[in-house]
């Protein structure tokens, strides 16, 4: 897919949201951050198996795969109301898509493709490694678990993604704070327990950021 052709994935999914700055975010987001097209990669390979938006916010990632003609329904869950509230209003008569107010702790019963975009380091280490395992669990033949995440190492990358996650808690933006940064070793050995095949990538894209794509398939079930 072309530069331009993600940049008009973007504005179109910004002119959903009725308020300026959420336009505005969801534009730049979108035309800015890679995981959105890396993440769109795996989860149509499965075809149009359900995906279960884990840590969701407003819906950015169902809205801009919906763009590029993904067919599956799509489950949005996050605890914080104001951004579900966005999503919902974005969200156009007969599209399959849904949110649901919950924490990532406690997922709702499903089976398909699963998501979590910067979602681990909000959450302690044992906590990380549970929801790695429930979100494995609801990962069907065939289907993958898409993580995002900053790993902590000594790089230039990390000390510049601990600042901007300071900063966007400080405003407010997340009603998180970060808990713990993940080793690569402690996303990739939960998931190979629970018998998905993991490939691990960096996924910096234009940014300064410490980030990194897991992509965990379940084997097709055999015929």
């Amino acid at each position: 897919m072309t530069e331009t052709h993600e940049h008009d994935i973007a504005r179109r999914v910004g002119r959903r949201f009725a308020r300026p700055w959420h336009r505005d975010y969801a534009r730049a987001k979108l035309a800015m951050d890679p995981a959105y097209a890396a993440a769109a990669q795996a989860i149509e390979a499965g075809g149009a198996m359900p995906l279960l938006d884990v840590g969701c916010g407003m819906g950015l990632l169902g809205f801009y795969l919906r763009e590029r003609g993904w067919q599956g329904d799509y489950l949005g869950v996050d605890f914080d109301p104001r951004k579900l509230a966005a999503g919902r209003a974005a969200t156009r008569d007969g599209e399959r898509i849904a949110f649901h107010d919950g924490r990532a702790q406690a997922l709702p019963v499903f089976a398909g493709n699963v998501a979590l975009i910067d979602v681990l380091h909000y959450l302690e280490r044992d906590a990380q490694r549970v929801l790695l395992a429930e979100a494995a669990a609801r990962v069907a033949p065939g289907a993958c678990l898409v993580v995002r995440n900053v790993l902590r190492d000594r790089s230039w990358r990390f000390r510049a993604t601990v600042a901007e996650e300071w900063l966007i808690h400080a405003i407010r933006w997340m009603r998180a704070a970060p808990r713990h940064y993940p080793l690569r070793e402690e996303i990739e050995q939960p998931l190979r327990d629970a018998g998905l095949e993991v490939a691990v990538q960096p996924l910096w894209g234009r940014t300064p950021f410490n980030s990194f794509l897991a992509v965990a398939r379940r084997p097709a079930a055999s015929r």
